[in-house]
């Protein structure tokens, strides 16, 4: 039901021209309260590497709503997520990259809230910077987490 939603979503956002989604794998899920009736609810851990940054693969985790809403996409999944990102190989400073770009989206709720990553670039430390937020706020700020990647140094 996830890949549908997942799926849905990216479809959306081709259609409207929303920035590049990246390539999402699922890594796995662990079950956090058993519902009796429906999917249960659970945390999911997907992996998305970054098309414009090669050799970074970025590590999400969130929380998703079970139950019999969950199981039909109809719950609100929690605004509760972790980033981690890490080379899997020598990163390049992304010299021709915008400052902040957002690098992918992922529908939290049939309506309105996203997950969604950025990537900044920190130009003095030659650092690539992701940051997990939620779209929806949710008392006057938004749910966040950041991962730092360095960059390879190139020989002068």
């Amino acid at each position: 039901m996830i890949k549908t939603r997942i799926g849905a979503v990216l479809l959306a956002a081709g259609l409207l021209g929303a920035t590049p989604a990246l390539a999402q794998t699922k890594v796995g899920s662990v079950d956090t309260t058993f519902r009796l009736l429906g999917a249960n609810d659970r945390v999911v851990i997907d992996r998305y590497d970054d098309p414009d940054v090669p050799n970074v693969s970025c590590y999400v985790s969130h929380a998703a709503t079970g139950g019999v809403s969950g199981s039909l996409g109809l719950a609100e999944d929690p605004s509760r997520f972790s980033i981690a990102c890490r080379a899997t190989g020598p990163v390049a400073w992304p010299e021709k990259l915008p400052d902040k770009q957002r690098v992918f989206s992922q529908a939290l709720s049939v309506f309105f809230k996203h997950l969604e990553v950025y990537r900044l670039l920190d130009r003095e430390k030659k650092v690539v910077l992701y940051l997990v937020i939620s779209s929806r706020l949710k008392e006057g700020s938004p749910f966040n987490s950041i991962s730092a990647v360095a960059t390879t140094p190139t020989a002068p």
